[in-house]
């Protein structure tokens, strides 16, 4: 098969990527490396602003799968209207687990045990003790249990925890024990001394943690998110850590880039780090394993992983549709 693929790693830095297609990179520069009507497979732009991600997809009348190197795909999905039925949105589900499980738990651990203050006073070079909670014997609710979720649990499990909640869209059971519907949230918040955030956006979930969600949570309990920033009401969230009720600690914000005079970044409790939770070294090799698979599985016409909706069809978005929920996860 002859067909452009676009993509924002250079193809020759990808080793095993299967012959036939011409593979182009781009990355969000300003100049496109061919004509958009001529790809046949997208791979969306890490870490790009979304109008950026979306420009191209204006006119790419004869794509037939956009990819998406992050595990949310809320970013790509103004443009999907643009595209024609039966175009497939994939995710990047296998890519991020490690590095964003890896960054919950050092959250967790950094806002429990105090460590930004200790930076701080480190700085001034100032001694001083004190006492701080310990992850040990703690209760955590995880909201959003997909792939990262999941990985998130796993990470915790060294630490002697008294309990893991999980909840999802829908209740099951999974490896780890049960799984709760959204429905059973408001019983199972006040539990909880670690609630985590890992869901996706969407209609369903955007202000999904608003002031009667952080109502419910127990006095001195610990809110990370992991996610993305438009689940959490910001204003509401304000008013919680200037009550001192609560702390958070948060990889995503709303606004994103949180800009220098956002008063989130001095209210009391809070500890903020720049939306880094899947850039890492864990990155590449995974991005690239995956790409050369699914292009692999592109070229042979073999089923594709993590497709997420497929354009034109219920609950997904045609050129005059809407688009449903995603059901994948951050990062």
């Amino acid at each position: 098969m002859t067909a452009d693929v676009w993509l924002p790693i250079p193809p020759e830095e990808i080793e095993g990527l299967p012959d036939g297609p011409h593979y182009l990179f781009w990355n969000g520069e300003e100049k496109f490396p061919a004509d958009p009507a001529d790809c046949a497979f997208y791979v969306v732009p890490y870490m790009q602003p979304s109008d950026l991600c979306v420009r191209p997809m204006r006119d790419m009348g004869t794509v037939q799968v956009v990819q998406t190197m992050s595990a949310g795909v809320d970013h790509v999905q103004p443009g999907l209207a643009h595209l024609r039925p039966g175009v497939r949105l994939c995710n990047a589900r296998g890519v991020h687990e490690a590095s964003t499980g890896e960054l919950t738990v050092a959250l967790i651990l950094a806002s429990l045990r105090g460590v930004p203050d200790f930076v701080r006073r480190q700085d001034r070079g100032e001694w001083r003790g004190g006492f701080h909670p310990a992850l040990a014997d703690k209760t955590v609710l995880i909201v959003g249990y997909g792939s990262i979720g999941a990985a998130i649990e796993d990470r915790l499990a060294p630490f002697e925890l008294a309990r893991v909640a999980r909840v999802a869209r829908s209740g099951r059971t999974s490896e780890h024990g049960p799984v709760h519907p959204f429905t059973e949230l408001p019983a199972l918040l006040p539990e909880a001394d670690v609630v985590i955030l890992s869901t996706p956006l969407n209609e369903s979930t955007r202000g999904l943690v608003d002031a009667g969600f952080l109502a419910r949570m127990k006095d001195g309990a610990l809110l990370v998110n992991v996610a993305r920033g438009p689940v959490v009401d910001t204003a509401a969230l304000l008013a919680a850590l200037e009550s001192g009720r609560i702390t958070a600690a948060l990889d995503v914000t709303d606004p994103e880039p949180l800009p220098p005079d956002h008063p989130l970044w001095q209210a009391p409790g809070v500890l903020i780090s720049p939306h880094v939770g899947g850039a890492t070294s864990a990155f590449l090799p995974r991005a690239k394993r995956l790409l050369r698979d699914q292009l692999t599985r592109f070229v042979n016409r073999e089923p594709l992983r993590n497709v997420i909706l497929t354009t034109g069809s219920a609950g997904s978005a045609g050129p005059a549709g809407s688009v449903g929920s995603t059901g994948s996860t951050r990062a």
